[in-house]
């Protein structure tokens, strides 16, 4: 049974329709890559996976049941979400921030107890993050701030995690630790991750690692192509959709494939 269901999903700001009759499914043990570009509605839909939109038409489901049928605090054991931006405020700490992963399951005004601690920190563990527990949290860097965020969700347990521009601010290296973790989070410790992204090559990275990838390509409201990587990141599929030339070649060893783009149509 798919973790995760849209079936014939539409949304529409008043009069101007977002996307219309989108249908996707989410296994577990897999990361589900949304591409396309700007302004193709990619936001948007992870807003209304993660409730915060109602769908115009369409329903979706988690672990088979209509996601209107749970509770906030059922759906916070489902669902996981790291934002692509985040306004520092307070001076928490990173353990504290992290912590707040299980607030669904506290009591209003409640501190954390030992064992949303002890939850905390493993999932510290699991971004390489423990020894930064004591930091506060507003003097990490960009890459440091995104490894936390990624922790806090987590540390809710979620068997699904949506991730929206998990890398949209960071330099190559933050890049490539983020995308080796998330592999690492869907091959061992089998989460299912839907993530949006602009990084085509992201898509490529997984499948050439091992990670179970599929790829949904967006445009204009609608998937115009879901498959893995190599199915649907062809060089006439994004001539249409990005209109750019492209050329999609492989490394040294043809282990790996990237996409070059070359000019603008």
């Amino acid at each position: 049974m798919s973790l995760l269901e849209l079936k014939q999903g539409s949304f529409s700001y008043g009069e101007q329709t977002v996307f219309e009759d989108v249908s996707f499914s989410v296994e577990p043990g897999e990361l589900f890559c949304i591409v396309g570009p700007n302004g193709c509605g990619k936001s948007t839909l992870l807003d209304c996976v993660l409730g915060l939109n109602k769908l115009k038409a369409g329903e979706l489901l988690v672990d088979g049941k209509p996601m209107k049928e749970y509770r906030p605090k059922e759906l916070a054991q489902r669902i996981a979400y790291v934002p692509q931006d985040h306004k520092l405020t307070f001076g928490f700490s990173v353990l504290d921030i992290v912590s707040m992963g299980r607030t669904y399951e506290a009591r209003m005004f409640d501190p954390p107890g030992e064992a949303q601690k002890a939850a905390a920190m493993h999932s510290l563990e699991l971004v390489g993050m423990e020894s930064f527990a004591d930091r506060d949290y507003t003097k990490l860097s960009g890459g440091e701030l995104q490894l936390v965020l990624i922790a806090r969700a987590l540390c809710q347990n979620a068997r699904v995690l949506v991730m929206d521009e998990p890398t949209a601010h960071l330099d190559f290296r933050h890049e490539l630790t983020v995308m080796d973790i998330i592999a690492k989070l869907v091959r061992e410790e089998g989460i299912s991750i839907v993530m949006a992204t602009h990084f085509l090559n992201q898509a490529y990275y997984m499948e050439g690692a091992g990670v179970p990838t599929r790829v949904a390509l967006m445009d204009a409201g609608n998937f115009g192509a879901v498959g893995k990587p190599s199915e649907v990141l062809t060089e006439e599929n994004l001539k249409n959709v990005f209109r750019i030339v492209t050329e999609v070649a492989s490394d040294a060893a043809g282990e790996r494939k990237y996409i070059l783009p070359l000019r603008n149509l």
